[in-house]
């Protein structure tokens, strides 16, 4: 008679191949997967009925910017409470090591605007016991976790790191002897465990800045450094380039997403490595069918190429909820980005400085892209006045209705409510991206995107992301019958192993980690519903907007149980993932 340590039975396993679902049980012995089914006459120390609940691999969370929460929150959350067993670390050529003591603030400082981290909780929370980025690894692997980490080289700090300071990095482009530096630190951060590089490039007009409104190191690299950075993976036959590249016009929108250009850095990348390319981000938006079409037929051109390029589709039903004293989401537009820079008493300055307000309005060309993506900016609802009872009388409307009653353009009614309330009402965005399920659906099975984007850990001020596993199995499985589970889960878990480089997770096969997910998908769903709550239960008090989920009955990593009904319990068996295995 075998002995388990755990036994999950009677559930309907869906083991993430994309293979029929079938009803059976799963054995657990030393964090790993035992043995699947002829289970009847074993016993186990834990044993859990899952009869009538689907059993998946646990969510593979492939673009999250947790590099600072981790030291403080071991489940990652929001994706911990959302099915995620993995987070994938140093996305967008953000992070922190390679770093000099002295650079320390500078380097935190860098991440408060592009990815809204609050400065002082990351002062507080993070220990700061590295230097190098191997260093920076054993930092991540002593501390306690809940969920399993593996690790991106992220460009910026490896090109900073080299060119002595981030004035230098700032100011010109790598020289010959600094380029080869980066690139030996970048294979020393490959032999440390990392599984690949990433890197931001978005241009002059960067849609995520540095903290004073500047380009990141990264947006202005050249098409050769990242060819030079691509042949280190080549030489070493491993990792995988994660990008986010959009080349920027100098005066309007137009070029922002200019598509052949992203494509063929994408497609040259691929080639000089010889590795997985994965590109953000994939649209799927109503009424745009020739978008998601296209990035399709790209895709599928690339592999028939020889080309293993990937994209990570945004298929998330997601929105913003804000006021002005911390927002940044229309970075996009250079006034507005302007206008809305520093701390709250500059940026009420900004807003009644008549001259400041003539450029942001004057900005549309910028904003036209935005709302070219489904963020339509009269549809922008009014939630909260945040004490100013003069302007109640506009809660529930949106910025468009206001405009039609007062005769005004509703971009005129959100500079006027930000001022009015000193830059303290709430307001909620539709839907953005106003995604089409038909479409994410379409995209999805062409087999090269990933579904997410999650952005865990970043922009918590305005947008919670991490959500986006609950929203894809809630809405396209359960409410709209689009995907199989069986679809499903290889999309959240198999495929962003694949890409990323994961070893042994992401099925539930003998042999893989016992990263599980236990839930009942009829019960399944986002909390709260339409909104986000807000917390203070960051390092120093400081706030973050949230959601979490109701529906997982166990999340299990490494064979233990870390959630049960959406409760922590307290137990730490995550992983830091040295290429890509524990």
């Amino acid at each position: 008679m075998a002995k388990f340590d755990t036994i999950i039975r009677g559930g309907t396993v869906v083991d993430g191949t994309g293979l029929p679902k079938f009803e059976g049980d799963i054995g657990i012995r030393d964090g790993k997967i035992a043995a699947i089914d002829g289970l009847r006459s074993s016993t186990a120390e834990k044993v859990i009925d899952a009869e009538g609940l689907i059993v998946a691999p646990g969510v593979i969370d492939a673009h999250t910017h947790y590099d600072a929460q981790l030291f403080w929150d071991p489940y990652c959350t929001i994706s911990g409470w959302h099915g995620v067993t993995s987070v994938v670390i140093g996305n967008c050529g953000f992070g922190f090591a390679p770093c000099r003591p002295e650079d320390r603030d500078r380097s935190m400082l860098s991440m408060t605007r592009n990815e809204q981290i609050g400065l002082e909780a990351m002062q507080q929370g993070m220990p700061w016991d590295w230097t190098t980025f191997g260093e920076f690894l054993d930092s991540v692997n002593r501390t306690p976790k809940g969920v399993n980490v593996l690790s991106f080289a992220p460009l910026s700090p490896f090109i900073i790191y080299a060119m002595g300071s981030y004035a230098e990095a700032k100011k010109r482009r790598p020289n010959e002897k600094e380029l080869k530096e980066i690139c030996r630190l970048l294979d020393e951060a490959m032999e440390a465990g990392a599984c690949g590089w990433s890197v931001q490039r978005m241009g002059e007009h960067s849609i995520q800045p540095d903290f004073d409104g500047t380009p990141m190191v990264t947006d202005i690299m050249t098409d050769e450094e990242g060819y030079a950075f691509a042949r280190v993976l080549k030489e070493r036959g491993e990792g995988t380039i994660q990008l986010t590249y959009a080349p920027s016009g100098d005066k309007n929108a137009e070029d922002f997403f200019d598509l052949p250009a992203v494509e063929y850095w994408v497609e040259k990348l691929a080639e000089y490595s010889g590795r997985p390319v994965l590109h953000n981000t994939l649209l799927a938006i109503d009424g745009k069918p020739d978008v998601h079409r296209h990035a399709i037929e790209w895709l599928e051109q690339c592999h028939k190429n020889g080309l293993n390029v990937f994209g990570h589709a945004d298929t998330n039903r997601n929105f913003q909820q804000f006021n002005f004293e911390t927002w940044n989401g229309f970075d996009i537009a250079p006034a507005w980005k302007a206008g809305l820079m520093g701390s709250p008493a500059e940026r009420l300055a900004n807003l009644r400085n008549p001259e400041i307000r003539a450029k942001m309005l004057a900005d549309k060309p910028w904003l036209a892209s935005i709302e070219g993506i489904g963020l339509k900016i009269e549809r922008i609802e009014v939630l909260a006045t945040g004490g100013y009872p003069a302007l109640d009388e506009y809660v529930g409307k949106n910025l468009g209705q206001i405009g039609a009653e007062q005769g005004r353009d509703p971009l005129e009614v959100m500079l006027d409510l930000a001022v009015e309330s000193e830059l303290k009402v709430t307001l909620r965005t539709p839907i953005v991206h106003t995604p089409n399920a038909a479409y994410i659906a379409e995209l999805l099975r062409c087999g090269y995107a990933l579904p997410g984007i999650s952005d865990g850990g970043a922009h918590m001020k305005f947008f919670v992301g991490g959500g986006y596993s609950t929203d894809l199995l809630t809405w396209m499985v359960r409410d709209t019958g689009l995907l199989s589970l069986e679809e499903a889960h290889h999309y959240l878990s198999a495929l962003p192993a694949r890409v990323n480089g994961f070893k042994d997770r992401g099925t539930l096969i003998e042999g893989q980690a016992a990263d599980i997910i236990v839930y009942d998908l009829a019960g399944l769903k986002q909390v709260p519903e339409g909104l986000f709550e807000t917390r203070n239960d960051l390092p120093g008090g400081d706030w973050r907007r949230v959601r979490w989920a109701e529906g997982y009955h166990y999340t299990i990593v490494n064979g233990q149980i870390t959630f049960k009904d959406g409760v922590a319990t307290d137990a730490h068996p995550g992983k830091l993932l040295r290429h890509g295995r524990a």
